[in-house]
């Protein structure tokens, strides 16, 4: 059987609040499997950007822990990716600035860089907007950078943070319809959470549902649609029923 590439192990955390200890996350476990998308859904003040933060390495958890490939991640490092909802873009940079700007932190050389920036260009569709600055770009494409930036890094997986939850729902629905194709074409390991049920379901293979007070994994659901998805498949009686099931876990968690 093919051993996880991401196991959150146990996860509980608590801080200070009015001199009391709050408990927002409790042993929360679940795994990620090597070229898998799996999304985290729950209800607002669950804890969701808590635990991603936690897997990013950038809040150390009051108990347990995040392995990648066996091993314990003890903090930040490359081989987590993250793209938030704010496009966190550098304005003074171009474009192709941006998405090298990891890759001369960790002193690629300048043939390789070039090439791996022109690489995730192409694939995100924006190569003649290469020279163009952060604010000469509409809101879908600041979002495909960022997500050309921390797949250039090549992390083993990439989180994200409510990717398309700043957008309008066209443009949402494009992102989305374009990054499940990018998740295809580079067969990275993703975990992603959003508020949008809908998204969820379109998107991944696995959902877990998450409840709180305090925040934990309640319910999970294996997506079973095909893996070719188009944003017609929305409009399917499969589609719906899954939808179905999500909104009803859901609902028995809060």
């Amino acid at each position: 059987m093919t051993e996880p590439k991401l196991v959150v192990q146990n996860i509980t955390h608590s801080f200070r609040h009015r001199g009391q200890s709050l408990t927002v996350l409790k042993d929360v476990n679940l795994n990620l499997y090597p070229d898998e998308f799996a999304c985290i859904v729950g209800p607002s003040g669950c804890g969701k950007s808590t635990l991603l933060n936690i897997i990013a390495g950038l809040v150390k958890p009051t108990s347990g822990n995040i392995l990648i490939d066996g091993e314990v991640a003890p903090g930040p490092g490359p081989d987590r990716g993250m793209v938030f909802q704010s496009y966190t873009l550098y304005p003074w940079l171009t474009v192709a600035e941006n998405i090298a700007f990891g890759l001369k932190l960790k002193q690629i050389p300048k043939v390789e860089r070039q090439a791996r920036v022109a690489y995730y260009l192409d694939i995100i569709g924006l190569t003649r907007f290469a020279n163009v600055y952060p604010k000469q770009l509409s809101g879908g494409m600041k979002q495909r950078v960022a997500i050309a930036r921390a797949l250039a890094n090549e992390p083993e997986v990439l989180l994200m943070d409510e990717p398309f939850g700043a957008l309008d729902s066209q443009t949402k629905e494009q992102l989305q319809e374009f990054f499940h194709d990018l998740w295809e074409k580079t067969h990275i390991t993703v975990l992603s959470i959003t508020h949008d049920v809908e998204e969820a379901v379109f998107l991944s293979q696995r959902i877990y549902i998450m409840g709180h007070r305090p925040g934990t994994i309640r319910d999970q659901l294996d997506v079973t649609l095909p893996p070719k998805r188009v944003l017609d498949i929305k409009l399917t009686p499969e589609f719906f029923e899954l939808k179905r099931k999500v909104i009803l876990s859901l609902r028995n968690t809060v």
